[in-house]
């Protein structure tokens, strides 16, 4: 366990913990340690080597006591020690990081899918909440809105721009398709 004090240009500050690794290349140090408000995990910090002013070891792996101890200083305690000796998770492999990228790049195409360069702003953020309500809405005809595949909604996007694509053929379906028209446009009225 070490304390490392960092120069008066990189704020002076005292940073400590357990020394994770070094790096010769980047001039860097990795200190691990334990987190204030949770038991579940360490913080990871990378200190320039360049900027430690000053190195103190509180604690040597194995020990009991230290030169933190014995000046009577607040060190780590034996259950910081054990939470952070346990080891980090294994780095991802090259395929779990392949299919995450995937996964990132077919979430943003979906997004894109849903930006209308020719609608207004006004538009855009109707479609938006329509989307956010209704999960089901796609833009046709370059402005106009279609909402769970019932619901017209063309510019200036009111309610009373909303119209049904398909009124039903039976009761029912009357009835269904006007709940969803009611819906759209109390959703395109709500000031929110």
């Amino acid at each position: 366990f070490m304390e490392l004090t960092l120069s008066a240009e990189s704020g002076g500050e005292n940073v400590s913990g357990i020394v994770h690794c070094t790096d010769e290349i980047s001039n860097t140090v990795v200190l691990r340690s334990s987190l204030v408000y949770t038991t579940l995990s360490s913080q990871i910090r990378f200190v320039s080597a360049a900027a430690v002013a000053e190195r103190k070891v509180l604690r040597k792996s194995g020990e009991e006591g230290g030169e933190a101890a014995a000046e009577g200083e607040a060190g780590p305690t034996a259950a910081d020690l054990e939470e952070m000796a346990r080891p980090l998770p294994p780095p991802p492999t090259k395929k779990s990081l392949e299919d995450r990228e995937k996964r990132a790049l077919k979430t943003a195409m979906e997004h894109m899918k849903h930006i209308n360069d020719s609608a207004t702003p006004l538009g855009q953020a109707t479609f938006d909440k329509l989307l956010k309500a209704c999960n089901s809405v796609e833009w046709v005809d370059g402005t106009a809105i279609v909402v769970l595949g019932e619901v017209r909604v063309d510019e200036p996007y009111g309610p009373e721009d909303c119209v049904l694509i398909r009124p039903g053929k039976t009761e029912r379906e009357r009835n269904l398709a006007m709940d969803s028209l009611n819906r759209v446009k109390k959703i395109i009225a709500h000031k929110g």
